[in-house]
């Protein structure tokens, strides 16, 4: 997942296709007199439609698509005959995409499955052709319906990764540097802050061919939700997470105080994200002695789960994993 290729933030203004117009047309053969009006119906305009895709991770594709148009449908044509309906466009989304008004700000809809399908923006419908309006007072219509407008509007996408388990912390607290000791994934690992500009995701093995989902975000830093730093664009990476995996680093000053601000952050952007179960990796835990981790105890907020972990020396790790599978698990 580089840099240059991640994109979370499209929009774009989504147009979908007119119905076609409904037939004007009177039957006219040998030796049938009197045939009637047999105009056929318009065909439907075609729908903009969003489906998920496991194998996506970023909406790339469409950064540079600034309008999306659907066909229009056909007209109906004499005998009866339907027009053709638009050919509908279809959008692959990665799971996890949010679609919303660019308007309003009002969510639609998401997409959670592979192979879920959604109508974005629906087509115009087709008119009806004359057949439908004769009756006994008028046998010979002239008329017939014109197909329906399509719909034109402007749609933002916001794509909020779908991962078990999220890492919260400052920069520099070793996040990216967990995630690659614990799964396949290659984030840019580095000794000055900020060094995580986009999110990573890494599946992470675990006992008997098990596995969960862990993703790295940007560091926050005390008034992120005010803009500062990289602000808080990327914490919507963590609102799908089930688990909040706070990394704080064993040579911080104050660990409960990093703690809270983290926590004050978090409830700035959304409060909804403190209701969900929280775990604390202490890390760089290799930088002390057990007499230390000892004292530091102390140091360990109250109710949340804590664990002293390495990443350079595999340190507790594999109970790192055992804490993060029970707490997805437990009722």
């Amino acid at each position: 997942m580089a840099e240059s290729n991640f994109i979370d933030y499209v929009k774009f203004c989504s147009r979908s296709g007119a119905g076609g117009a409904g037939s004007i047309h009177f039957r006219r053969e040998k030796h049938v007199p009197k045939g009637g009006p047999d105009g056929g119906d318009g065909g439907r305009g075609g729908h903009i439609i969003l489906r998920g895709n496991t194998q996506m991770w970023t909406l790339l594709h469409l950064k540079y698509k600034k309008h999306v148009i659907a066909e229009s449908g056909k007209s109906g044509e004499g005998g009866r005959r339907t027009g053709a309906d638009g050919k509908d466009v279809i959008l692959e989304v990665p799971l996890g995409t949010v679609a919303k008004d660019a308007e309003t700000g009002e969510k639609r809809f998401e997409i959670t499955e592979d192979g879920q399908e959604v109508v974005l923006t629906k087509g115009g419908r087709g008119g009806l052709g004359n057949h439908h309006f004769k009756s006994s007072t008028n046998q010979a219509p002239h008329y017939a319906q014109p197909g329906e407008e399509g719909i034109e509007e402007w749609i933002i996408l916001e794509l909020k990764l779908l991962a078990d388990v999220g890492l919260v912390g400052f920069p520099n607290a070793g996040k990216s540097t967990l995630l690659s000791a614990v799964s396949a994934a290659k984030p840019e690992i580095g000794d000055y802050p900020f060094t995580t500009l986009v999110p990573n995701l890494g599946v992470v093995s675990y006992r008997d061919d098990r596995s969960f989902v862990m993703a790295d975000i940007p560091g926050i830093i005390e008034g992120a939700a005010d803009g500062k730093g990289l602000g808080i664009r990327f914490l919507r990476h963590i609102e799908r997470n089930s688990i909040l995996l706070f990394v704080i680093p064993a040579d911080a000053d104050q660990i409960k105080k990093e703690y809270q601000i983290l926590l004050g952050e978090l409830e700035k952007y959304n409060p909804e994200l403190l209701d969900k179960k929280r775990l604390l990796a202490i890390s760089k835990s290799d930088l002390l002695d057990e007499e230390l981790m000892q004292e530091m105890q102390a140091e360990i907020p109250e109710g949340i789960p804590a664990v002293f972990i390495s990443s350079v020396t595999q340190t507790n790790l594999d109970r790192l994993k055992d804490m993060i599978w029970q707490a997805i698990h437990a009722e």
